[in-house]
């Protein structure tokens, strides 16, 4: 398979992580009130449209806007950047490794389209036993979180090469 074909591929399985990710923020903004919850799953799973201003488990939402809109966007940024550089490094045979670091992209991605038109980050898949949440996340956190996931286990279970046996110059005599 061609390079083009690869690069395109992983492009569209990031595009696609993106879409579904903006479709379904918007579908769950246009159709619910804020903090409005729908179960799905009694004891275990809702969908509630919640706004998290900060990072994960809210980390830094009690902060300025500014301040999390500065600190979130650039590290945003860089974020992408830093992995739009290692899907390129990386081997082109490491399919695993490459689907894993597209689809963390498309998460990024994904969320940083949020902090840039909202200022914070549309969540709205709640998993809970009885009172007790999870955090709430969103498409794109999932994308994030099973790419990692995966690369992680990808490095974990790959294999080092073989070396090459020594071959003596001097052979026996």
């Amino acid at each position: 398979m061609s390079p083009s074909i690869r690069y395109l591929l992983l492009g569209l399985l990031s595009l696609a992580i993106v879409v579904l990710d903006q479709v379904t923020k918007v579908y769950v903004m246009e159709t619910m009130r804020l903090h409005e919850s729908i179960p799905v799953i009694a004891n275990l799973f809702s969908i509630t449209y919640i706004r998290n201003p900060g990072a994960a488990f809210g980390f830094l939402s009690s902060s300025s806007s500014s301040f999390r809109f500065v600190f979130f966007g650039l590290t945003s940024v860089f974020a992408v950047g830093l992995l739009g550089m290692i899907l390129v490094r990386m081997p082109k045979d490491d399919w695993m490794g490459r689907l894993s670091v597209a689809g963390i992209l498309g998460g990024a991605i994904g969320n940083l389209l949020d902090r840039l038109r909202y200022g914070e980050v549309i969540d709205f898949l709640d998993f809970y036993i009885n009172g007790y949440h999870w955090p709430a996340f969103n498409v794109a956190d999932s994308a994030i979180t099973v790419g990692v996931v995966f690369l992680i286990l990808h490095f974990a279970l790959e294999k080092e090469p073989e070396p090459s046996p020594v071959v003596s110059e001097n052979p026996p005599s």
